[in-house]
């Protein structure tokens, strides 16, 4: 500043001691009079440059950082306006047609593909649908709900669903809903902060300049959420998931109704009615059809996404972030894997020592409050949380502190090497199956996580890949397969403790050598198959009586197809699932099973196993493949087709399900190039 000051003092020295010694040479005083105009004029408009060039300076730099780092366009959002192209529906197929300065009104691709053939509604409806041909335009901001419930507690947490529903609708529209009124609120938790925290940014890296109101053809869009029956906001096998949804326009008024016989069913009402509404980039105003008509219940009880999170760790953020895609699929339950043997981020309220010796860091870890935010959260979209602490196998990091406690080993093999002949994959672990502490540790964990979760009639308890030959350099006199046993039935009587003297309804175990024991009673556990489809123990666990939840590896693994990871061993399994694959997979039709055995499946879950993915990849490794296991579960279609094809109606769908997924900030994986998007069966 000083300088600046110097600079400008002698640069006003000069033109003065300049324009003086004119003024002393000049005789005339006409000439004397113009010089001292000229002076005063010339020293005002040098003040004004000289101090405005750092002005200039200045804002030319804040403008470079305002300007938005992307190659997007102008708008910014993900799915940029393609004002080049109309669309025209031509044997239930949307054509696309130039529209370079045309001045005739532009039909956009997404108004043609929700007029244009099959209902676009993923998961498919399994009952009943009709939907008009005639459509109308309106805001957000025109939306209004009632509940009609005689259970106070649903109704609250319907207004809640409601209340992410109208934040979902604003970030489809474009909207600036940051510092809205008509921000959700969760008093109960901090969910509101964290669900933004991760939503907002997702639309706005991208540089999105959001529209400003404008009027539809409608004055309001009125929403009546009817609960006939359940009050129990508890998750259940048993919960009833059907709902009727139906709209109906009376003069510039839409109604729409929702009737279902619990929360869970209205919740996925609110899914549906979502993916009846549309933005059109035409005129910047949401569309939804006049009248509609859709009636559904889904196929099979549990429709699940396991997530590894030891292997890598993933925050709340992005936790919540593939619930919200979960709930707009109608999935049903997250699996949890909360830890393993390579890092125990849980931070027990009991035991922190295990997230102090387990975890990768002290900012890679989950509080009670985290666990309880998520599953309080996943409700809202109609989704449990199933925890699991993997036990006794996969249970080495965080489980050596024993000795200092004087609590004795807690674990066994931890880090044992080589590593190859006491576990499937460094490092290794296993729990000391003859110590009592170790099952108190469990109990204690247990009682935690039911009192975070909630109330349920499922528990997952792990228990796989138990590598025996770990066990037997302590414990060669012993039955080993007895021992894995006895373990898993004191696990069981744990958890019964912790869960208030109830053993919940299924607990579940992952499949092994050892679950054809039949040690383990089929009245009480349920058994989560992973390996081949075609593997015998698929035919095995029900013919003993089992219900099964399928993650077939060789279909269901998302994990796969990404190389080893390793320079020596089977690191990795192969080839990549695609969409297609998991699509296709109904392993219940492809075993024949009866009544009696289909019975006793009880779903699906495709499984994300961490050792190559972490939150940069996350998105795009789960969706939309995830999507395509939720029709399978939900609707089940059959296959009309030949068993290895997908019809291309299915293409379609799943597309524009894809660029939902994305409106909503999740980074779906690309399906097809987008000129195959853009004509829709061409490529097929």
């Amino acid at each position: 500043t000083k300088l600046k000051v110097y600079n400008f003092q002698y640069t006003m020295r000069y033109v003065y001691e300049s324009l003086r010694y004119l003024y002393k040479m000049s005789l005339a005083v006409s000439l004397r009079r113009a010089l001292l105009v000229l002076l005063t004029g010339a020293i005002f408009i040098l003040t004004v440059l000289y101090w405005n060039q750092g002005v200039t300076k200045a804002q030319a730099y804040n403008e470079a950082l305002e300007r938005p780092h992307s190659h997007h366009d102008a708008s910014g959002f993900p799915i940029p306006v393609e004002k080049s192209w109309t669309y025209k529906c031509e044997n239930d197929r949307c054509m696309r047609v130039g529209h370079h300065g045309k001045s005739a009104k532009r039909v956009s691709f997404i108004s043609c593909s929700m007029t244009c053939g099959d209902v676009n509604i993923w998961p498919h409806p399994t009952q009943k649908f009709l939907l008009s041909s005639q459509t109308h335009s309106f805001s957000v901001e025109d939306v209004q709900l009632h509940v009609d419930t005689a259970h106070r507690e649903v109704r609250k947490q319907l207004q809640l669903a409601f209340d992410w529903f109208l934040k979902d609708l604003r970030l489809i529209q474009r909207l600036d809903y940051v510092g809205s009124s008509s921000e959700p609120t969760v008093s109960e938790s901090s969910s509101k902060s964290r669900h933004h925290a991760d939503l907002e940014p997702a639309a706005t890296l991208f540089g999105a300049t959001f529209g400003v109101k404008k009027a539809g053809d409608l004055t309001s869009v009125q929403v009546k959420i009817s609960v006939l029956k359940s009050g129990d906001l508890n998750f259940s096998l048993d919960n009833d998931e059907t709902y009727q949804l139906s709209t109906q326009t009376e003069g510039h008024r839409l109604q729409v109704e929702i009737i279902a016989n619990s929360y869970f069913g209205a919740r996925h009402g609110l899914s549906t009615l979502q993916q009846l509404i549309w933005f059109d980039d035409e005129d910047h105003l949401l569309h939804t059809y006049a009248n509609s008509k859709v009636k559904d219940a889904p196929k099979f009880r549990y429709r699940g996404l396991m997530l590894d999170t030891s292997r890598h760790f993933f925050s709340v953020e992005s936790i919540k972030r593939t619930i919200v895609g979960m709930g707009l699929a109608k999935m049903n339950r997250f699996h949890w894997h909360l830890t393993d043997a390579q890092s125990f981020p849980y931070i027990s309220r009991y035991y922190p020592e295990l997230a102090v010796h387990g975890a990768y860091s002290e900012s890679e870890t989950y509080s009670e409050q985290d666990v309880r935010e998520v599953a309080e959260f996943a409700k809202i979209y109609g989704v449990q949380v199933i925890p699991e602490i993997d036990a006794p196998a996969h249970a080495g990091n965080g489980w050596d502190w024993g000795p200092k406690r004087g609590m004795g080993e807690l674990a066994m093999c931890i880090n044992q090497q080589p590593w190859s002949f006491y576990c499937g994959e460094p490092p290794c672990g296993q729990l000391n199956p003859k110590n009592n502490y170790t099952y108190l540790i469990l109990q204690r964990i247990y009682e935690e996580l039911l009192q975070h979760t909630g109330p349920t009639d499922f528990f997952h308890l792990g228990g796989d890949e138990v590598n025996l030959d770990c066990w037997a350099q302590y414990f060669n006199d012993t039955d080993l397969r007895g021992l894995w046993c006895d373990f898993m039935l004191q696990a069981m009587a744990r958890l019964k403790l912790a869960n208030n003297g109830v053993a919940p309804k299924h607990v579940a175990v992952w499949s092994s050598a050892l679950t054809n024991t039949k040690c383990l009673p089929n009245s009480q556990f349920t058994v989560q198959v992973w390996g081949g489809s075609t593997w015998q123990e698929n035919y095995d666990l029900l013919d003993n009586g089992y219900n099964v939840i399928f993650s077939h590896v060789d279909a269901w693994y998302l994990d796969c197809g990404f190389g080893s990871w390793r320079a020596t061993g089977d690191a990795a399994c192969a080839p990549y699932r695609t969409w297609q694959n998991v699509y296709k997979h109904r392993p219940w039709e492809r075993m024949r099973l009866d009544k009696k055995r289909k019975k006793q499946v009880l779903g699906g879950e495709v499984c994300m196993w961490t050792e190559q993915v972490d939150e940069n990849q996350l998105d795009n490794r789960l969706w939309p493949r995830t999507a395509a296991l939720a029709e399978r579960l939900w609707t089940d279609p059959s296959d009309d087709h030949d068993m290895d094809i997908v019809p291309p109606d299915v293409f379609r769908r799943i597309s524009l399900f894809r660029n939902r997924l994305v409106e909503l900030g999740i980074r779906a994986e690309a399906l097809f190039p987008k000129y195959c998007a853009q004509n829709p069966g061409e490529c097929i």
